[in-house]
């Protein structure tokens, strides 16, 4: 069965960086374009990046533009969200999604930014 997997997520200060892994199973990867969402505390989830099949398209939302890169290793199953310049407003919990119909997500993994 389909499953995402994210990790990477913790605590850290403004200014600082994270890397998210979305390790992926029971598709292939490569076949799909995945993206990475973010929930904050009382809004709906989002979309922060997106990434299709070759990984030579992304796509970012525009707060997190030049901060963020997403990439992906079809070969190794994986999609990262690398995060710099984290600002407290990023504080959020992050997921996985695969894109097509159904959409799957993961579980999410918890970002906290604050000194």
């Amino acid at each position: 069965q389909v499953q995402l997997v994210e990790s990477g997520g913790g605590l850290v200060q403004p200014g600082g960086s994270l890397k998210l892994s979305c390790k992926t199973s029971g598709f292939a990867l490569k076949d799909y374009a995945m993206s990475w969402y973010r929930q904050r505390p009382g809004t709906e989830r989002e979309l922060v990046a997106f990434i299709a099949q070759t990984g030579y398209m992304t796509n970012y939302a525009g707060s997190v533009k030049g901060r963020f890169t997403v990439s992906r290793s079809n070969y190794e199953n994986l999609v990262w969200l690398e995060m710099n310049n984290l600002k407290p407003e990023d504080t959020a919990t992050y997921y996985c999604s695969r894109s097509g119909n159904p959409r799957y997500w993961g579980q999410g993994t918890q970002v906290t930014v604050s000194s």
